[in-house]
């Protein structure tokens, strides 16, 4: 029985909102309910992707409500769950016959998603279609983006859910694994406590902590912009304990005015918002993990021409 069986990711769009909508918040949820709507046998509920890791309909379902809350109509509520937003309910007003990538198109929130994409031939990429006109090498790394801009997407909203003392943690475990404090976890430590002072936690360069780098980690909502005010408090602390080095982490972004001001100040401050987290953890190997490693190899011209 083959995959392409089952209903494509688009067909899933409008099942899933609506599903959504009526409080089923997880893709686990809506399993049983897609399952009777598709007539989709047991068989093919339980078809793994080749990874081995998850359902390919699990996968395709999980991929229509990404598409869904990039347009704004749904919204994550905690990890794995989501809700229906307004403009996700005023859709569904309109009875739609099928929601797709071009009724998608029509949101403004989901053309500025679209037009952060990688441009040219991998801008659109997951799910691949058949009959497209890109080469097999095309269509690879368009998966591979959107693969991985999906997981960044995915990790920081699981670093949302995460306590502040945590989140303090994770970002001292970051720059260990980014190969301050000599990678060594006992040159690191999240203070995270009252009256801190500003300072979330430090990692010393030296054994004897005579160069420090000062860390400032703060969990914010997407619309939650880290002004200069901030950056000033945290730059006062960092004199107070005589830093020269600080790094302000948010799960947010800053402001022009944030950004600015820390250029001018004397001490050196590195600015890492929500997006750069992301990726730094994905390129560091913290909080994520190696699923599956997949090989391409070509003709070595060298060892023919030498024959």
């Amino acid at each position: 029985m083959s995959a392409l069986e089952l209903p494509r990711f688009e067909e899933l769009m409008l099942p899933v909102l609506e599903l959504i909508a009526n409080g089923r918040e997880t893709v686990k949820d809506s399993l049983p309910e897609i399952q009777v709507r598709f007539s989709l046998s047991d068989e093919q509920m339980e078809m793994l992707l080749p990874s081995g890791k998850q359902t390919t309909i699990s996968n395709r379902m999980h991929w229509a409500r990404n598409y869904m809350k990039h347009a704004g109509l749904v919204e994550p509520v905690a990890w794995g769950r989501y809700r229906i937003t307004a403009l996700g309910k005023d859709l569904l007003k309109t009875n739609p016959e099928r929601i797709d990538k071009v009724a998608l198109a029509q949101y403004p929130l989901y053309q500025t998603w679209q037009s952060q994409q990688i441009p040219g031939a991998i801008k659109e990429s997951l799910p691949i279609e058949e009959g497209k006109a890109e080469t097999p090498e095309e269509r690879i790394e368009a998966a591979y983006v959107q693969l991985d801009l999906g997981l960044a997407e995915e990790l920081l909203e699981q670093v949302m859910s995460l306590t502040a003392a945590r989140f303090e943690q994770l970002i001292v475990e970051l720059l260990i694994a980014m190969g301050y404090g000599d990678g060594r976890a006992e040159m690191g430590q999240a203070i995270g406590k009252s009256g801190d002072g500003g300072i979330d936690g430090v990692v010393n360069e030296d054994k004897l902590g005579l160069d420090a780098v000062y860390i400032q980690a703060k969990r914010y909502a997407l619309e939650n912009t880290v002004g200069r005010p901030a950056l000033q408090a945290f730059v006062g602390s960092m004199t107070g304990e005589s830093a020269t080095k600080g790094v302000f982490v948010t799960t947010s972004t800053f402001s022009k005015e944030a950004r600015e001001y820390v250029r001018r100040v004397q001490q050196r401050v590195v600015l890492i918002d929500g997006a750069r987290l992301a990726r730094l953890m994905i390129d560091h190997g913290v909080g994520v993990v190696i699923e599956k490693t997949y090989v391409l190899r070509s003709i070595d011209a060298n060892f023919f021409e030498s024959v």
